[in-house]
């Protein structure tokens, strides 16, 4: 599928085959320009019933090959994703907004996944452990679970997918996937890129389609583990329904209210740099964005001062361009939901620094205009007819642990400036108090209190003087509490999709037992 839009509607991958199910279709939309960029088959129960028939008949056949054979078409889809880095990073900020050099970072760390998976296939796997029994050779085995569901986000629509199936085919499992319904264009070439690499039917299949169909992958009995990257609400269910069923894992990773620590210790050119970056980038669409920025009373002036200076002069525009910082929001349902926590933050006692929630006109890209679209109640929604772009919200206000507008994910540019006073324990204590449990960051130039947030910052991913978004492949990627119960990438990832085996063989001629256990055979007539 070419960069240009299409009528013709695109179904699903299936045992190796493009199959188009019943009649039910969707639109993949710019969300810059509200064009329709292609249209695909809508997932039914009878789609995925496929898909998993698939997957659990290429299993054993699958399993059966080598590390080094599996990860040899992984190696096709790397060269692929590196030759046409360019033209994949513009697809990526078509369909779901983010800036160029986010698009094109997108597919970048998508193939450092590959990379990282692929080359993992000739490392060492398992472990020799000693026996106190001198006769004995003790091992820790690993073996694949059977079929993984993977269920991805529409805000890194090409590289979390790879975090999930990377690993989880290298390890020897076969894979049904569904794609974000804001992204089924990205879903579409990452299929026809397993299809070109030539994997054995029914390895990998995917499902286009809404949440009805998410589910009918993840509540299926032949899915073994299921790995989940999303919302906070979604992801509990299934860990909750996954949970009840022996045997059956799931590794979700969620959402968060993520915090940044600035105090007085802090170089106040790397708190502003850090903040806007991790307020901002993706408009505030990523699972680490910081929705919260806790300041020291020292420091708080000035640090108000400037990033408010920034962030009413952060560029909003077309994606597609150089110049370009946020791109517009991925959906209208998605710009309701921002304006109802702008509104939620003024109803509890914000005072309000920015808001650019509703664009001038003059702010909106050239070809993107059509004026603002209007509710039923005669209001103007914020969501422009030819694209959903919002601004900035930046707010002050008296901390009290709470306050919804502190403890609840808006996931966009919507950002709280909290004063502290006293120490950092007391900073991270204000850090700490949300459910959620992603990611956080420290700004200063006192290693002591770094040493402090990383020890006690309740996150699963913790920062110093830096931004706190950014992944790299080899590291964990999840966070505590209501943020996740798993890191579906990386090296963690192997722990969802395989199972451990401890393999214990004798060498000698009789058999001795540990911690002194007889081995005798007594009989009535000893």
């Amino acid at each position: 599928m070419s960069q240009q839009a299409t009528e013709q509607a695109h179904g699903h991958y299936i045992g190796g085959e493009w199959t188009t199910g019943d009649e039910s279709t969707f639109e993949s939309e710019n969300p810059a320009t509200g064009e329709t960029l292609a249209t695909f088959q809508r997932g039914t129960e009878a789609d995925v019933d496929a898909a998993l028939e698939a997957a659990e008949s290429a299993f054993e056949e699958w399993r059966d090959l080598s590390y080094i054979d599996r990860a040899e078409y992984l190696w096709d889809i790397y060269h692929e994703l590196r030759d046409r880095h360019e033209e994949l990073g513009e697809i990526v900020s078509k369909e779901c907004g983010k800036e160029i050099s986010e698009g094109k970072a997108d597919v970048t760390e998508a193939w450092h996944m590959v990379e990282w998976a692929a080359g993992n296939a000739r490392h060492p796997h398992g472990d020799v452990v000693p026996s106190e029994v001198a006769g004995k050779d003790s091992y820790m085995r690993r073996k694949p679970r059977g079929v993984v569901g993977c269920i991805t986000p529409w805000n890194f629509p090409v590289a979390i997918p790879f975090w999930h199936m990377a690993i989880a085919l290298v390890e020897g499992n076969t894979v049904v996937w569904k794609p974000a319904e804001q992204t089924p264009w990205c879903g579409q070439i990452v299929a026809e890129m397993f299809e070109d690499a030539g994997i054995p039917d029914g390895v990998f299949n995917m499902v286009q389609g809404f949440g009805d169909a998410g589910a009918a992958i993840t509540d299926d009995e032949r899915v073994d583990t299921v790995l989940f990257t999303g919302s906070a609400e979604v992801g509990h269910e299934i860990a909750d329904k996954v949970g009840g069923e022996p045997g059956k894992l799931a590794a979700c990773e969620m959402g968060g209210k993520n915090g940044i620590v600035i105090t007085e210790h802090a170089d106040m050119d790397t708190a502003i740099h850090a903040a806007i970056m991790s307020s901002f980038k993706t408009t505030g669409q990523r699972c680490v964005s910081s929705e919260r920025l806790i300041v020291h009373e020292d420091v708080y002036d000035e640090f108000k001062a400037r990033f408010v200076d920034i962030a009413e002069d952060v560029s909003v525009g077309d994606p597609l361009a150089e110049d370009t910082f946020m791109g517009p929001a991925i959906e209208a349902d998605h710009v309701e939901k921002i304006r109802s926590y702008n509104d939620l933050a003024r109803e509890e006692g914000a005072t309000v620094l920015v808001d650019r929630f509703e664009l001038a006109d003059s702010e909106i890209p050239d070809g993107h205009e059509g004026g603002a679209a209007t509710a039923a109640d005669g209001e103007r929604s914020g969501s422009y007819a030819n694209g959903h772009w919002v601004g900035p919200f930046v707010y002050e206000i008296d901390y009290e642990p709470d306050l919804r507008c502190l403890n609840e994910e808006c996931f966009g540019p919507h950002v709280a400036l909290l004063e502290y006073s006293g120490d950092v324990e007391r900073a991270v204590e204000i850090h700490n108090a949300t459910p959620y449990g992603l990611a956080g960051a420290i700004i200063s130039e006192d290693y002591r209190q770094l040493n402090y947030f990383r020890d006690h910052a309740e996150v699963g991913l913790a920062y110093a003087n830096l931004p706190c978004i950014g992944a790299e492949v080899q590291l964990p990627f999840g966070g505590i509490k209501k943020s996740g119960n798993g890191y579906p990438s990386a090296r963690e990832a192997i722990e969802a999709v395989t199972e451990r085996t401890a393999w214990t063989m004798n060498n000698a001629e009789e058999i001795e037992m540990a911690q002194g256990l007889s081995a005798d055979i007594k009989t009535s007539e000893d």
